[in-house]
């Protein structure tokens, strides 16, 4: 008989944030599998676990596969990522759907959730949310994303890191003009922040005070009424960015995800055909 594997949701900072049920799973099962062992014993010392620790995350997550069920073969094991809930942006996926292939019991636990605790407290709608993961690196990829949901009326969220969080501000300020937007940083920890503004706001906040720790950025979804654009309407707007020094074809490009209308028809308008 085969063990189960738990999926234990731990805290995002404060050490608090841990279910009783998260304690007792960690105390009974007879492994935990640890995306980064160092964070996760931290957690077990506070609690004053002991469970046999092992390491499993991005860069050994095909080797350690079998070490994994043989432990399972034996009894239950526990899988825990660095903060939150695993399989969220994080090599737990793998481990949850191999288990779920080879027939073996899955327990998911509730807990903490980065990606929820900054959607309650942004201040942004909440009945339909759309994540993102982490936004692509590379400029020309980050930026097709962002065209690619201009029309997306659910709430965006997604995970950057402080180091590139001014450059993707620019690029939703490029791509979404000044919708109202959430930073979510170092969420329960000593110096959370919630920066509730635009991206106009948000990169002022942040050139001046260069960002540090875990950040969530929430974008507001498109309006009903953000797809309502007349002709005269889209005339205006691709002047104007063909005015700023755009080509025909990229004002096009970008007047059609703002307007709803097919980039062939906003490309004849600026030819006069």
């Amino acid at each position: 008989m085969t063990g189960t594997l738990y999926i234990v949701p731990t805290p995002i900072g404060n050490l608090e944030d841990i279910t009783l049920r998260a304690l007792r799973i960690l105390r009974e099962v007879s492994l935990i599998a640890a995306e980064d062992t160092r964070t996760t014993r931290v957690l077990l010392q506070h609690y004053e676990i002991t469970t046999p620790l092992t390491s499993y995350h991005e860069h050994n997550k095909l080797t350690k596969l079998d070490a994994i069920f043989d432990a399972l073969a034996a009894g239950d094991v526990a899988l825990v990522s660095d903060a939150g809930t695993p399989g969220i942006s994080d090599p737990g996926y793998e481990l949850i759907t191999e288990t779920i292939q080879r027939g073996i019991r899955v327990e998911p636990l509730p807990g903490a959730s980065a990606i929820l605790t900054a959607l309650v407290g942004s201040g942004l709608p909440t009945d339909g949310f759309v994540y993102l993961g982490f936004l692509p690196k590379k400029a020309k990829a980050r930026a097709d994303l962002l065209h690619d949901l201009l029309q997306e009326r659910r709430t965006l969220v997604a995970y950057e890191s402080p180091n590139r969080l001014v450059e993707t501000l620019e690029a939703v300020r490029e791509t979404f003009d000044e919708r109202p937007l959430c930073v979510a940083r170092e969420l329960t920890k000593l110096y959370e922040e919630f920066f509730r503004g635009t991206a106009s706001t948000a990169i002022d906040h942040y050139t001046a005070n260069p960002p540090r720790g875990e950040i969530v950025l929430l974008i507001s979804g498109a309006l009903p009424d953000e797809a309502a654009w007349d002709e005269v309407r889209v005339r205006a707007a691709l002047a104007d960015l063909m005015a700023q020094g755009e080509s025909l074809n990229r004002a096009a490009k970008i007047v059609a995800g703002q307007s709803g209308w097919n980039k062939r028809d906003v490309y004849a308008l600026g030819t006069g055909a």
